[in-house]
């Protein structure tokens, strides 16, 4: 049964009753747009290896890298409006006009007659894409349960892999096609997925943080209690989570901090959760994982795989291996940790990148006399690489940040991640195939000593959000949490009492305190 939930924006929502039914919809909202990055990588990595899409533009090592690169010419400017756009109009208003975006960047690249007209609609897809992306990864943090948010979250990214796979599927169809067709119809089918979370806006509510700030109470509480106990708006666990997020948001406007982006340098302390939450942006991209995202092509060559059809296929494995990985990964971070995780699969890519490196040199000294297992054994290693990417840095891009920043920051902090994934990206994409051309084997090399950089900020610097609803992590930067309830999860597991009743006056009397500071 579906019951209306107050959004306090132009977009209505009628939500199910059901918690269970609820989270299962933001699941899929989260699906559906993680799917339209992969499978954007996964498609321009199919129309690299087909002739019908490098002769019809008459590509060159330049001109690829700029028709694969352009996307992230968008995702580069896209960031700089997504967390204004999400804080001032609400979030589900910035995800619905990101995917708008997309859908009109879909339909451009179909049309595209030439270089200057794909590059142009990739860099709408790619601005769409980067402030649905952002606005979804701030929305779902704030509105999943605590118990569920690495999940929830982590999703995210991990259906990169969904989208990666039917991409490599249509191209491996359509690539024996004789016309244009072979590349247009994938790319006007990457549109699917921005339409299907236009679809799923109306049946999710608005965030209750978004509410919060903006003085509508009654309404968040009733989203709390949508999504944490069926619509039980007097369940203790809705109260603690409620009155957490109330005493938060209300002690940061106390001490002065606003949504500015000014805010993500002003103090010590901000400044830390910025550097913090944003590095899984720049270290994912940093990691190596571009070269086999949009170059597989080159990548097999340099192992000996040279066959088109071979080439398709080995996207294909490729794809579902990792999402495999992507989704246990996800459990890991759920049950284990986030920062443990993180240092687990970072150690295991730079094992992975000596490797490759070191098999590719053999196999270039001398490809006419390489054995056959020598080259399977280079793609073996890179495929081992694509997983192991995939255990902590496919879910952790857009769970980490928005849990490590608090809400002055966290929608600006998370875009400033995108932003800085999308500035790196934009360059290693383009310099790639330059670089696999010039240097080879050696690129691995390189990228296998940056990792070692990686793994040592990330056990230094990282801390640990399991567990933890966005509130209660403020007390591991500001030494003690703004709110007197117990944590949500003591009482979740008996191990913590409340009294409702009292409770219930508190939250009146800081209710009428923040109206009257408001007027």
């Amino acid at each position: 049964m579906l019951q209306k939930s107050p959004t306090g924006t132009w977009m209505p929502a009628w939500v199910p009753q059901s918690t269970v039914i609820l989270s299962f919809l933001l699941m899929i909202c989260s699906m559906v747009q993680s799917c339209t990055g992969g499978y954007d990588g996964s498609m321009l990595n199919g129309l690299n290896i087909l002739p019908s899409y490098t002769d019809y533009f008459k590509l060159n090592a330049a001109t690829t890298g700029l028709n694969t690169a352009s996307i992230f010419i968008g995702g580069f400017f896209g960031p700089i409006f997504a967390g204004v756009f999400s804080d001032r109009f609400g979030r589900r208003p910035a995800i619905f006009w990101g995917s708008a975006v997309t859908l009109v960047g879909v339909l451009l690249q179909t049309a595209a007659q030439n270089i200057a007209m794909f590059v142009v609609a990739r860099i709408v897809l790619g601005f769409g894409a980067a402030v649905s992306g952002i606005a979804g990864g701030v929305y779902l943090s704030e509105t999943f349960p605590s118990r569920w948010r690495a999940w929830g979250v982590g999703l995210l990214n991990d259906f990169y892999y969904v989208g990666a796979l039917i991409a490599a599927g249509i191209t491996l169809g359509t690539g024996k096609w004789d016309s244009t067709w072979a590349w247009r119809l994938p790319s006007l089918l990457q549109g699917i997925f921005s339409l299907l979370c236009i679809l799923i806006l109306p049946f999710i509510p608005e965030s209750p943080r978004w509410l919060v700030h903006q003085q509508l109470f009654q309404e968040a509480r009733t989203v709390v209690a949508q999504t944490n106990a069926d619509g039980d708006d007097m369940n203790p666990i809705v109260l603690v989570v409620y009155k957490e997020i109330i005493d938060t948001i209300e002690w940061e406007k106390k001490e002065g901090r606003t949504m500015s982006p000014k805010e993500m340098i002003k103090t010590p302390t901000a400044r830390k959760r910025f550097l913090i939450g944003m590095s899984p942006g720049p270290f994912s991209c940093i990691a190596g994982n571009i070269i086999a995202s949009y170059y597989l092509g080159a990548e097999l060559d340099t192992a000996g795989i040279t066959s088109t059809d071979q080439q398709l296929k080995a996207n294909v494995v490729l794809n579902v291996w990792c999402l495999l990985c992507a989704l246990a990964g996800t459990h890991l971070l759920a049950k284990w940790g986030r920062k443990p995780t993180a240092i687990l699969s970072e150690c295991l890519l730079v094992i992975c990148l000596f490797v490759i490196g070191g098999l590719s040199k053999i196999y270039a000294d001398d490809p006419d006399n390489a054995s056959q297992s020598l080259v399977y054994g280079d793609v073996a290693v890179m495929f081992l690489f694509q997983g192991f990417y995939s255990i902590a840095w496919t879910p952790l891009l857009y769970l980490y940040p928005p849990e490590v920043m608090n809400y002055s920051i966290r929608a600006n902090g998370l875009a400033f991640s995108s932003f800085a994934l999308n500035a790196f990206a934009l360059v290693f994409v383009f310099i790639m195939p330059i670089g696999l051309n010039n240097i080879g084997w050696k690129m691995y090399m390189v990228n296998g000593s940056w990792d070692i950089v990686i793994v040592i900020l990330i056990a230094v610097f990282w801390v640990e959000t399991k567990g933890k609803t966005l509130e209660e992590i403020d007390a591991i930067f500001e030494g003690e949490k703004h709110s007197n309830v117990p944590d949500v999860e003591m009482v979740r597991k008996g191990k913590a009492d409340i009294d409702i009743g009292v409770i219930e006056q508190e939250l009146s009397a800081d209710v009428e305190a923040a109206k009257m500071k408001e007027n």
